[in-house]
């Protein structure tokens, strides 16, 4: 499917891209692979905020406002929400599970944190077309420059990955899932000051993969954990 990455204003809003520039027509996996806040902004516009919103709460997501009364509305596309980074995982192992999520847990047989058992009936997050289509694009995704040469002459079960900035540059993490594993970096400080120059991409993505590189390859016909 072919968007346009251009600019755009929404009543009041006026989202750019990370580097304040704009591809012109692309196509919604490019736009994916490489991070383009404005298609991404057009696509929730056509979902709507609302309906994106119960769907993190079936998934047993709760999504934090700071300021924004409650609705978020299409800053929803670009992080206007505020999710733990066990969240996050909780998401993106549901993309690996074929669309199912399930709580986090912390060991075999314990609780995840919040109280919930590890045993909880899935939730339905979007369907197993969906996710295969979503994991195959982010398995695309541009690898950070130091793992490029790496991946190439050591060859592993592909991962699919996804990198985000905050505003500012006070968060930079990376999650990334195989058929296995789904591993989730967060860099920054825990008293929120910026970290110039720290992205997704540089400051966390290398991260992510050293993590992947130290698991054991996941067997041809695994399922996901």
């Amino acid at each position: 499917t072919l968007i346009r990455d251009e600019r755009l204003r929404i009543g009041d809003y006026a989202p750019r891209n990370f580097d304040g520039g704009f591809q012109g027509e692309v196509t919604v996996r490019e736009a994916l692979q490489h991070s383009l806040n404005v298609p991404a902004v057009l696509v929730l516009n056509r979902v709507g905020p609302a309906r994106m919103m119960a769907e993190f709460q079936m998934a047993g997501i709760s999504p934090r406002f700071a300021g924004l009364g409650g609705d978020p509305g299409l800053a929803l596309a670009l992080g206007g929400v505020g999710l733990t980074l066990e969240e996050l995982v909780t998401l993106y192992a549901a993309l690996a599970d074929r669309g199912a999520a399930l709580p986090l847990r912390l060991a075999e047989g314990r609780r995840g944190s919040g109280g919930r058992k590890a045993a909880a009936k899935p939730r339905r997050l979007l369907g197993r077309t969906a996710a295969w289509h979503l994991t195959k694009i982010l398995e695309g995704a541009p690898r950070p420059p130091d793992r490029v040469k790496k991946s190439r002459s050591t060859p592993r079960a592909p991962i699919a990955f996804k990198t985000g900035t905050s505003y500012g540059y006070r968060d930079a993490w990376a999650i990334g899932y195989n058929k296995r594993y789904t591993a989730g970096v967060w860099v920054g400080r825990p008293d929120g000051t910026p970290v110039p120059g720290a992205t997704g991409r540089r400051a966390a993505a290398p991260l992510l993969f050293k993590v992947f590189e130290q698991l054991p390859p996941p067997p041809p016909s695994s399922g996901v954990r």
